[in-house]
C-alpha cells in the first residue's frame, strides 16, 4: 500500500472532530489557520469559536475596529497575526467582494499568508494538489524516510518540499494534507511518539535505526535576549490609571500598557531606580511605590525572556502629573482595552481594578 493510502486510512479512524474540518468555507479555514499558527489546538479552539461567533463572515471582521480585534485576540500572542488577519479581511471584503483567491499562488499574496497557509487553504477548500509543510510534516517525513537534512536551511527545506509534493495524493490533497498533519500531532509526536502502534513501524528509518530522538534536525539555535521591564501603575480610588497605546513596531504594537522603565540588569530595580521613578515620572510628588509581586514575573516570548515588575502608587490628583499626561491618558475602564497577556494577568490579580 502506498504511503498516502496508508496515511489516509489511519486518518479516517483517528481524526479529531474539529469544527473547521466540517466546512470548505475559505473564510473559516483561513481563520482557523491563522489562529493555529504557533498555537496548539486546545489553546486556539476557544479563540476560533469566539472570532466566528463575533465575526461570522469576512465582512463582519472587516468592519470591526482593530482595537476590538486585538482585544478578542488578547492572550493568544504573536499579535501581528491579528493585525494581518484584520488587514486581509478588509482587503477581501472591500477589494474582492468577499471572495478568496482559489490558488496557492494567489493566496500567498494576502497579508499574513505564507506558503504553508496558502497550501492548506488551497487544498482544503479547492482541492488544489499542493502539499503542506509544517512542523508536524517535517517530523513525519524526516523520521519515516530518514531525511537527515536540516529543516531550517534553504537546501533542507527544498528537499522536504520536493518529497512532500511527491508523496501527495493528487486526487485527495485535502484528505492527505490533513492526514499527515494529524499524524504528526497525534501519532508521530515530538516526544514519546506511539511507535509500537504505528502503521509505518516496519519501514520507518528512524524507528529501525533508533534515531527517533535525533530527527528532524535543525541548524539554528535561537538566541534568547533578557529584558527587564518595570511598569509604573498609578491608581486612584476608582481604579483609574495612566496608560498609552504602543505605536512602535514589535509584537505589542497597538496594545495598551502602563508607563515603563527598562533595564538590562537583573537587579535593575534598586533603590536608586525607585528614586529615578519618583523624580522623573512622579514629578517629586509624595507617592510611595510598592512592588506588586515579591519578585519580577518571568514572561517568555519566542526570542526574548522578560522579567516584569509592577510598581503601584496610589494617587488622588492626576493633574499633578503634567509630564505623564502629555504621553499617557487616564484609563477609566481598563478591562475594555487590549493589553499584553502579562498585563492582563496583573489586572486580573489586582484588587485595584476588580472592586
Amino acid at each position: 500500500m502506498l504511503f498516502s493510502e496508508k496515511l489516509i486510512d489511519w486518518y479516517s479512524i483517528n481524526l479529531r472532530d474539529l469544527p473547521w474540518r466540517a466546512t470548505q468555507d475559505p473564510y473559516k479555514i483561513w481563520l482557523s489557520e491563522i489562529v493555529l499558527q504557533q498555537t496548539r489546538v486546545v489553546q486556539g479552539m476557544p479563540y476560533y469559536l469566539q472570532f466566528l461567533e463575533r465575526f461570522p463572515t469576512v465582512f463582519d471582521l472587516a468592519e470591526a475596529k482593530e482595537d476590538e480585534v486585538l482585544k478578542l485576540w488578547q492572550g493568544l500572542g504573536y499579535y501581528s497575526r491579528a493585525r494581518n488577519l484584520h488587514a486581509t479581511a478588509q482587503y477581501i471584503a472591500q477589494e474582492k467582494n468577499g471572495i478568496f483567491p482559489q490558488t496557492a499562488k494567489e493566496l500567498k499574496k494576502l497579508k499574513g499568508v505564507g506558503e504553508y497557509t496558502a497550501h492548506a487553504i488551497a487544498s482544503f477548500c479547492f482541492r488544489e494538489p499542493v502539499a503542506v509543510l509544517d512542523g508536524n510534516v517535517f517530523r513525519v517525513l524526516s523520521r519515516v524516510f530518514g531525511v537527515n537534512d536540516e529543516i531550517d536551511t534553504p537546501a533542507g527545506k527544498r528537499i522536504f518540499k520536493d518529497l512532500a509534493q511527491k508523496l501527495l495524493d493528487s486526487e485527495k490533497p485535502d484528505l492527505y494534507n490533513q492526514a499527515i498533519m494529524e499524524f504528526g500531532a497525534l501519532q508521530c509526536t515530538p516526544k514519546a511518539p506511539l511507535c509500537n502502534v504505528c502503521p509505518f513501524m516496519q519501514k520507518c528509518v528512524a524507528y529501525q535505526n533508533q534515531m527517533i530522538g535525533d530527527l528532524p534536525r535543525k541548524k539554528k539555535k535561537v538566541k534568547v535576549k533578557e529584558e527587564h521591564i518595570n511598569y509604573l501603575v498609578l491608581v486612584d480610588n476608582n481604579g483609574n490609571t495612566f496608560m498609552k497605546q504602543r505605536t512602535q513596531k514589535g509584537i505589542w504594537r497597538n496594545l495598551f500598557e502602563f508607563p515603563r522603565l527598562e533595564s538590562e540588569f537583573a537587579n535593575g530595580v534598586s533603590e536608586g531606580l525607585n528614586e529615578t521613578i519618583r523624580l522623573k515620572s512622579l514629578e517629586n510628588q509624595n507617592v510611595e511605590l510598592t512592588a506588586f509581586y515579591p519578585k519580577p514575573v518571568k514572561h517568555l516570548l519566542s526570542h526574548r525572556k522578560l522579567f516584569i515588575q509592577f510598581y503601584i502608587g496610589m494617587v488622588t490628583d492626576y493633574s499633578a502629573f503634567a509630564s505623564l499626561s502629555k504621553k499617557y491618558h487616564i484609563v477609566q475602564n481598563i478591562h475594555t482595552f487590549a493589553v499584553p497577556v502579562v498585563i492582563e494577568r496583573f489586572i486580573g490579580a489586582s484588587d485595584f481594578f476588580n472592586s
